[in-house]
C-alpha cells in the first residue's frame, strides 16, 4: 500500500480554514442540579451550521441510543439523554431494505420544538442483491419509493450513509458483484437517483470501519464513490484491547501494517476539504481495569481539540453490542466522565438548525 506524503508524525496540518474549530466557552459543571430540564443543561450555542451541516465551531455531539435493547427510538433517546444529563445534537438510526425513513417517531425527535436534532440515517438498501445489481438498477423502484416518501414527509437536511462499513463485505473475486468498485458504483447510483427524484436535502456520508487491516487491502481506495456524491467521510472505530485513549482510537496503527498512518491522518491527506465524522465509537468493559471507561472518556475531553477536522462524534450506546458492553454509564466513574464530556462547550457551541 502506497501512502505518499504521510508519516505517523503527521498532525492536524492539512485542514482547510472552513473546518477550523473554535475553542468554545468555559467548562460547565460536572453535574447539573437535580431537576434541571435536560434542554437547559448545556451552554447556549452561538455558532451556525453550514449548508452541508458542518458546525462552524467545535463538533456535533450525538449517539445511537440504547441499541439492541428493543426500546422504541424515542424512549431510547430520551432515556439516554436523561442518563447522560444532556441532549444529543445528532440521533443515529439504522434502516434496511424497503423500510421508509425517517419514521414518524424520528421526525418528531428531529422537530422537537424545545430541542431539535439532526438525523444520521444509516441505510443498507438490500441484503438480497449485490452491489453490482443495485448499481445496474435492480432496486430503482425501492429508491424511487423512498425518494417520494422523503419529498412528502421530511424536507429538512439530514445525514445519510449507505451500507456503512463495506470493507468486510467485499468479495474481490471476479464476477462476485461485491468488489470494492461495485460498492462505489452502487453508492453513486443510489445518490444520483435520489437526487434525480428530488431528494436534495440528504447530506451524504461515506462510512469506513476505521481498521488498519482493512485499510491495507489492495482494493481499499476503490471503495470511494467520488467527491461529487460524498459530503462527509466517517469512521467507526471501537476501543479494543490495543487502544488506550482517543488518539489511539481515531489513529489506530498496527505493527503488522507499518505503512498505515492511522485513519484520521489518512483522511487529512485524502480528503483535506471534507469534514470527518466519528459515526460510531464505543468503549468496551475491561474487567481487569474497571476505571478504563472513565479514563477513556476523560481522554476525549483532553484530546478532541487536536482533531479539528472531526466535526461530529456519535457514541454507540449498547449494553449488548456484538463485542461487549458499550453503555457509557456501566459504572459510576464512567457515568460522571461521560456526562462531563457530553456537556463540554466544544460540543455545545453550534446550534442545530431548526426546521
Amino acid at each position: 500500500m502506497q501512502l505518499r506524503g504521510i508519516s505517523r508524525k503527521t498532525t492536524g496540518l492539512v485542514v482547510v480554514a472552513a473546518l477550523t474549530a473554535c475553542s468554545g466557552a468555559e467548562e460547565s459543571s460536572a453535574r447539573a442540579p437535580a431537576g434541571t430540564p435536560v434542554s437547559e443543561i448545556a451552554t447556549a450555542p452561538t455558532c451556525p451550521a453550514t449548508a452541508r451541516l458542518i458546525p462552524s465551531c467545535g463538533a456535533w455531539w450525538g449517539l445511537a441510543p440504547e441499541v439492541f435493547t428493543g426500546a422504541p427510538v424515542d424512549q431510547a433517546l430520551h432515556g439516554a439523554e436523561a442518563r447522560m444529563g444532556a441532549t444529543a445534537d445528532v440521533l443515529h438510526v439504522y434502516h434496511r431494505a424497503s423500510e421508509l425513513f425517517p419514521t414518524p417517531a424520528e421526525v418528531r425527535l428531529a422537530r422537537d420544538p424545545a430541542r431539535p436534532r439532526l438525523l444520521m440515517i444509516n441505510w443498507k438498501p438490500s441484503f438480497d442483491h449485490t452491489w453490482a445489481e443495485i448499481a445496474d438498477g435492480a432496486l430503482d423502484a425501492r429508491i424511487d419509493r423512498l425518494a417520494g416518501h422523503l419529498r412528502r414527509t421530511f424536507p429538512e437536511r439530514f445525514f445519510l450513509t449507505l451500507h456503512h462499513e463495506p470493507e468486510n463485505d467485499v468479495d474481490a473475486s471476479s464476477g462476485s458483484g461485491m468488489r470494492a468498485a461495485d460498492y462505489a458504483a452502487m453508492y453513486r447510483h443510489v445518490v444520483l437517483r435520489l437526487r434525480e427524484r428530488g431528494v436534495k436535502n440528504a447530506v451524504m456520508v461515506m462510512t469506513y470501519m476505521g481498521a488498519p487491516n482493512w485499510a491495507a487491502k489492495p482494493w481499499f481506495e476503490e471503495l470511494y464513490p467520488g467527491d461529487d456524491v460524498v459530503d462527509w467521510v466517517a469512521m467507526d472505530p471501537y476501543a479494543d484491547d490495543r487502544v488506550q485513549d482517543f488518539d489511539g482510537l481515531v489513529n489506530k496503527t498496527r505493527e503488522e501494517y507499518a505503512q498505515w498512518p492511522g485513519f484520521y491522518r489518512w483522511m487529512q491527506l485524502r480528503f483535506p476539504g471534507k469534514p470527518v465524522m466519528v459515526a460510531e465509537w464505543g468503549v468496551f468493559e475491561r474487567p481487569h481495569d474497571p476505571e478504563f471507561k472513565r479514563k477513556f472518556f476523560e481522554s476525549v475531553r483532553r484530546q478532541i481539540r487536536s482533531y479539528p477536522q472531526i466535526k461530529a462524534v456519535l457514541y454507540f450506546d449498547s449494553p449488548q453490542a456484538p463485542r461487549g458492553d458499550t453503555s457509557f454509564d456501566s459504572n459510576e466513574g464512567a457515568d460522571r466522565a461521560f456526562s462531563r464530556l457530553a456537556r463540554d462547550p466544544y460540543f455545545r457551541s453550534t446550534r442545530v438548525p431548526r426546521p
